[in-house]
């Protein structure tokens, strides 16, 4: 995904509350006040040279040396040319004299957005618009620097900055229909996709996909903004076994100016696109529906017609995941991909002949590639080695010898590294321990602290937080990993309350050496209040295996329920534990698992609190669902048995739901449906609806607003 690592500086600085509250944690502290939030610096962006960086600093973009970071080297762009306009991202022409500035940024969905973008010269000064008729997308700087591609209304663009000629690629763009160089809803969600143009190595093409929607559902959300009607928002949205939009892909030839469509075959989508050192030749992965074979495919391009070859495929019994770990090498020779084709997901190298060679091994997972020093024959990335809860980062010789952890302190360790792979910047955290952040040169050894948040470890130790403890609690079949949070003045001898927050669900896990931020501060409150907070990584969980991980295929919810009762009936026996006070909460997928576990596991659990849940994988999206699920026209009972809407029968305990209207991710349609078979069938819940929010319920008030209605009924209900 990454070839330059870019990056903007950004500190974020918490209010320093005054303690005059008794050093309690409150609500308003955590999510308004923002009193405990971490300096920080994110997103770096490396310069050509590798020996520097650049940052963002208000309008300001700042020069800096990863070997001495006391004092700028030089100030770029001091942002006066944008006026009033606040500069959001930005990005460097091939030789660094240009920018590109994104300004008033307008979000659309999670990922992405519209932008004023304004092309400034850092020798003048200097900025003009990009385009002039409406806001744009996805601005990209053609790999010369002399031309920019861009979206606008669906369509995509180039501008010339030598002559200021704007040519317009495609025409057939439309709101709904037809959507060229960007990708649409379930793309953006499910791949990580917002841009689906590429410029080749030299900038003489552009491959772009083009997304024919106007046979995808089309779903509305309502929204409230104080007129005498709300107004409605519609989008395209496939659901569970719904048409996907039809998918193509063209080579658009600057130097003809004509455009070309690839004949890829049968496939339902194409995840990732990816142009060789070659400046005619693209790779492109194809997915099947089920999401159980992938191809990697050379698209080669000669005047105005394209070759297609097989270069690698692999299949799979259950499913295989998109990641972004795809290196090409520079010398032509292959690239580098992770694969869990023995179990476990490591790092292969493959030829454009399908050869395959594997680099790592062993009975744990590669989490990320971060990249590779072809000169010195490194590969740098990071893994679970030393644990599913941990994230280490190592470098490997191209050969798979001379393995090195490079990174010292256990607990979570993620790099961003410098253009020639001289430097990285290493963002380290554990359960205790907000971000220390240092530059390191490629061997490990730290060059410079940036940051180590030590006034806020000082204030955090005021309130006097409890131990974040790391334990193992057996499931059905397996050992769990789980996190515990008792209160600072637990007493064994006295039974206590115990609030289970969880996720269970793929890609995600909650227990983890890392630092969690306002969740962690609000689970210390809870135990301020007296409650124990637990946490754990059931079957389906990542970092451990492709085996564990995929056991819940085809069965959603199933076996991740069985295993917080198992878990829930163990910590109900343990002597300091209140077996009649067991509570639940969850958000996304966690709040599908709490209502699993408030209905199918109601014996055990007194209270559950349900966050944007989904209540029945029919209404969630296609991609998704159908990865894990295949279609509902393929696998029914796996749908009805293990949605929760289809359980209420069985809710014996306080129930809260909470959705925000404008959740375009989980639509609200599933709490609406759980609450609807709740009622017909007279069984008491309580609910909040949060207006016009979308799926992370944010802004203004609003988190402190939902924690704080949260907080209530734990401590009314548990």
């Amino acid at each position: 995904m990454k070839s330059t690592i870019f990056f903007t500086l950004l500190f974020i600085l918490g209010s320093w509350t005054s303690f005059s509250q008794g050093n309690v944690l409150t609500n308003k502290l955590i999510w308004t006040e923002r009193a405990f939030s971490p300096e920080y610096i994110y997103s770096v962006r490396s310069m050509n040279d590798g020996d520097h960086f650049s940052a963002r600093e208000g309008n300001k973009i700042i020069k800096y040396s990863y070997a001495d970071f006391t004092k700028p080297v030089a100030t770029l762009y001091d942002g006066q040319s944008l006026g009033s306009s606040k500069m959001g991202d930005y990005f460097f022409n091939a030789d660094e004299t240009k920018v590109l500035a994104a300004t008033d940024r307008r979000g659309i969905y999670r990922r992405s957005f519209t932008a004023d973008y304004r092309i400034v010269d850092l020798k003048s000064g200097k900025s003009q618009p990009l385009y002039t008729k409406g806001p744009q997308m996805l601005a990209d700087f053609s790999p010369d620097g002399s031309k920019v591609a861009f979206v606008y209304e669906n369509n995509l663009y180039v501008r010339d900055l030598n002559t200021t000629e704007v040519s317009q690629v495609t025409t057939d763009g439309k709101q709904n229909a037809i959507i060229n160089g960007s990708a649409d809803w379930v793309y953006e969600e499910e791949f990580e996709v917002t841009k689906a143009f590429y410029w080749s190595p030299k900038g003489t093409k552009i491959a772009y996909l083009k997304f024919d929607e106007s046979e995808v559902t089309e779903f509305t959300m309502n929204y409230y903004e104080g007129g005498t009607y709300p107004s409605p928002y519609t989008f395209k949205y496939p659901k569970a076994g719904e048409d996907n939009s039809k998918l193509s892909l063209h080579i658009y030839d600057l130097k003809t100016g004509t455009t070309t469509e690839v004949d890829y075959g049968e496939a339902e989508y194409i995840p990732r696109m990816k142009w060789t050192q070659n400046d005619d030749e693209l790779i492109i992965l194809t997915l099947n529906r089920h999401q159980s074979e992938v191809n990697y495919l050379s698209v080669k391009y000669k005047k105005g017609s394209t070759v297609v070859s097989t270069v690698f495929n692999e299949k799979s019994d259950t499913y295989l995941e998109i990641d972004n770990n795809l290196l090409f090498l520079e010398d032509g020779s292959g690239f580098l991909r992770t694969s869990e084709g023995d179990g476990f997901r490591h790092i292969y190298k493959i030829d454009f002949e399908g050869n395959i060679r594997q680099i790592t091994s062993g009975t744990w997972d590669v989490i990320e590639l971060k990249g590779i020093d072809e000169k010195n024959g490194r590969i740098f990335y990071t893994s679970a080695e030393e644990g599913a809860i941990y994230q280490s980062l190592y470098s490997i010789g191209l050969d798979g010898s001379n393995k090195t952890k490079l990174s010292e302190k256990k607990g979570n360790n993620n790099a961003s590294f410098s253009t020639g792979m001289k430097y990285y910047i290493n963002y380290y955290s554990n359960a205790m321990t907000p971000p220390y952040i240092s530059v390191h040169s490629n061997d490990g050894k730290e060059v410079t602290k940036l940051v180590d948040n030590a006034e806020l470890i000082s204030k955090l130790g005021s309130y006097g937080l409890s131990q974040k403890e790391f334990i193992t609690i057996r499931g059905v079949e397996h050992d769990l990993n789980a996190f515990i949070i008792k209160p600072a003045n637990f007493d064994p001898s006295k039974k206590y309350p115990v609030y289970f927050n969880i996720y269970n669900g793929p890609g995600h896990n909650t227990v983890t050496d890392s630092w969690a931020g306002s969740n962690y501060l609000y689970h210390q409150l809870l135990a301020q209040k007296g409650y124990i907070v637990i946490s754990v990584d059931t079957r389906g969980t990542m970092n451990r295996g492709a085996k564990f991980k995929k056991s819940t295929y085809l069965q959603l919810g199933k076996l991740e329920t069985e295993d917080m009762i198992a878990v829930a009936k163990q910590v109900q026996k343990w002597d300091y534990v209140d077996a009649d006070r067991i509570g639940i909460m969850g958000w996304s997928y966690g709040g599908y698992m709490s209502s699993l576990c408030m209905t199918k596991g109601a014996d055990v659990f007194k209270m559950g609190i349900a966050v944007a849940p989904v209540t029945n994988w029919r209404w969630y999206d296609n991609i998704y669902t159908e990865r894990f699920m295949r279609t509902p026209q393929e696998n029914a009972d796996g749908y009805d048995d293990n949605s929760p809407i289809n359980h209420v029968s069985k809710l014996k305990g306080k129930y809260l739901l909470i959705h925000g209207s404008g959740d375009d991710n989980v639509h609200v349609q599933n709490t609406m449906e759980m609450t609807d078979a709740l009622v017909k069938r007279n069984i008491d819940f309580d609910m909040f609806v949060y207006t016009n929010k979308a799926h992370g319920i944010s802004g203004g008030f609003t988190r402190e607003h939902l924690f704080n209605k949260m907080l209530a009924f734990t401590l009314e209900n548990l």
